[in-house]
């Protein structure tokens, strides 16, 4: 018997089914080591993409791209340097994007956030 996506898991899907009609290429999805969690890894073109997707059914309590502040922003990149160092890929560049989605499964509002933000 198959088990229901969690909340978590079907925005994961909804951006990466969105990216992949972008161009984009997945490489791995919900990539851990010890101090954080980058939901999708994937490619465009010659550039590595370490995406963070938010998902938020409405706006009341902030939008999903206010939610990701300095500290979030911090754990990505520690995980992305970590990723780098683990596995070594061929790629000379890479940035961060922010795949933020609002609604319902019949009426979502997906906005793509392309290099969202930048190692300091």
């Amino acid at each position: 018997m198959k088990q229901a996506l969690t909340v978590g898991q079907q925005a994961e899907q909804w951006a990466s089914e969105y990216l992949h009609k972008q161009g984009l290429k997945l490489v791995s999805q919900n990539y851990h080591c010890r101090r954080g969690e980058i939901d999708l890894i994937m490619t465009d073109q010659d550039i590595l993409v370490f995406v963070e997707v938010r998902y938020r059914k409405t706006n009341t309590f902030g939008s999903a791209l206010e939610s990701i502040d300095l500290k979030k922003q911090t754990k990505i990149i520690f995980t992305a340097e970590h990723y780098l160092q683990q596995k070594k890929p061929s790629f000379s560049h890479f940035r961060f994007d922010v795949v933020a989605i609002t609604g319902h499964q019949t009426n979502l509002d997906i906005i793509w956030v392309k290099d969202a933000f930048q190692l300091s």
